[in-house]
């Protein structure tokens, strides 16, 4: 007999799930969900089981129009206030969070101390080459009383040195865990094996746990989210639906289904799907449509795919492709 572990039975209570579910998904309709969607996420969140529901950005009004994006692009604390009424999270089981970008966010600002937001954790999200402002959003979100989290955006673009360098600014911050972000939908399972190990070694003894937030441009994003978990992951990010940008995410109701946790059930998820996200398929797109493919297998970011798929031509895949292949 086999005294291995069996890979699948993943029952782990250290493994969080995230749903990013408007994060993610708002990037599909600039982030103008109405405040009812968003209570019904939330509250199929805590009858599911999950750990965290990201709820949007904390980007800055002064670099992004009001009328051009959604209430979600900005997280004001009023509006979150208002819409998450009475949050507890000690009741609920659900911890809220919300995602600063570097370069994006007034952050000094939008993040206010702990005991006066509904928030309970600040993502940090950075390109390698603003890794020095991470840190310090990281620290001040610390600070303010969050958990924070460092996501290094756009991993398969960069090089093992670059990722290195990050990594070794990240281990001596406060951040509770460091997220392999595969933001171009790009990596295949080798390629989740390598950065895990490398991401792991580096915040050895930090006390940081390792996280997955994948896109589905190959088709791989719960193939790799699965593979992260089986290798000792313990942050998995899904959105219900797949719902997310360009190509979407992990879909959640494929990840409760797969781990063992008791405490996750998947009905809500199912009633949230028929009555509110299918809905959305009759304004909006996305999935692992055909030049998510190819930009996911290009390595380079959705934005072209996104602008083709808006186009009076979006049915020429070819001449897509064509173009693409010739600009790389």
């Amino acid at each position: 007999m086999n005294s291995g572990k069996a890979p699948w039975i993943t029952y782990r209570p250290e493994l969080k799930v995230l749903d990013c579910t408007i994060r993610d998904g708002g990037l599909v309709n600039a982030h103008k969900f109405s405040d009812e969607f968003v209570r019904a996420v939330y509250m199929a969140c805590i009858e599911a089981g999950v750990d965290y529901m990201e709820v949007g950005y904390k980007n800055s009004p002064r670099l992004f129009s009001t009328e051009q994006y959604g209430p979600w692009k900005f997280c004001d604390e009023d509006h979150l206030n208002r819409v998450f009424e009475g949050h507890d999270p000690e009741e609920t089981g659900l911890k809220l969070a919300a995602m600063a970008d570097a370069t994006k966010s007034d952050w000094r600002e939008q993040i206010v101390p702990r005991d006066q937001s509904v928030l309970d954790m600040i993502r940090v999200a950075f390109y390698a080459h603003q890794v020095s402002e991470a840190v310090e959003m990281i620290q001040h979100a610390h600070d303010m009383g969050y958990e924070t989290s460092a996501n290094l955006m756009a991993v398969s673009a960069i090089s093992e040195n670059e990722i290195d360098t990050v990594l070794e600014a990240i281990k001596p911050t406060p951040a509770g865990a460091m997220v392999i972000v595969d933001s171009y939908g790009h990596l295949y399972r080798e390629q989740v094996d390598i950065l895990y190990t490398k991401y792991s070694h580096a915040m050895e003894g930090t006390g940081k746990e390792i996280g997955i937030h994948a896109h589905n441009n190959l088709q791989l994003a719960f193939a790799n989210t699965i593979e992260a978990i089986i290798l000792g992951a313990n942050r998995a990010d899904a959105t219900m639906g797949g719902l997310g940008r360009g190509a979407g995410n992990c879909p959640l109701e494929l990840l409760l289904g797969f781990l063992r946790n008791p405490k996750f059930h998947l009905r809500p998820v199912v009633k949230l799907l028929q009555e509110h996200v299918e809905p959305l398929r009759t304004r909006y797109q996305w999935g692992a449509l055909l030049p998510y493919n190819v930009t996911g297998q290009l390595n380079s970011h959705p934005q072209a795919a996104i602008k083709f798929l808006d186009s009076d031509d979006n049915k020429n895949f070819l001449k897509f492709y064509d173009e693409l292949v010739t600009d790389v």
